[in-house]
């Protein structure tokens, strides 16, 4: 499926819990959606498609955003989490930390939607987990 297809699918998709879906294409070198869920008070997620996947990723807090003093406290209980969030991992793009999942492009569109849901449902356990180390 490619984004545009899922795009329009999504924003006339509601969810068994009632979430609606608010779809933006942003103009660049690579096609990104941006993806907000309503109803949600959550983060936008980002997708974006490869030959081979489908990458849905959310920005979560930058460096300057860390307490300096607990830095590499905070990066070692994001390894030690890391294997007790479904379909999530983390990351950095620069200098932001993202949570991410990624999903073949052969998934159906059931698995895209519900890739999304759970991102933003990880992501916000994943900020109250680490607000102590942010400022």
């Amino acid at each position: 499926m490619n984004l545009a297809d899922f795009a329009i699918r999504l924003s006339q998709h509601r969810t068994s819990e009632g979430y609606t879906f608010e779809c933006q294409n942003i103009d660049g070198e690579v096609d990104v959606l941006q993806v907000e869920m309503a109803g949600f008070d959550g983060f936008p997620v980002y997708v974006t498609r490869t030959e081979t996947q489908v990458i849905c990723i959310i920005y979560l807090w930058s460096e300057a955003e860390i307490i300096k003093d607990s830095r590499v406290e905070m990066l070692e209980m994001m390894l030690d989490t890391s294997i007790s969030i479904p379909l999530s991992s983390y990351a950095r793009v620069g200098d932001r930390y993202v949570l991410f999942g990624a999903l073949s492009v052969n998934s159906d569109f059931d698995k895209l939607a519900e890739e999304v849901v759970i991102l933003n449902e990880n992501a916000l356990d994943v900020v109250a987990a680490m607000e102590d180390f942010l400022l």
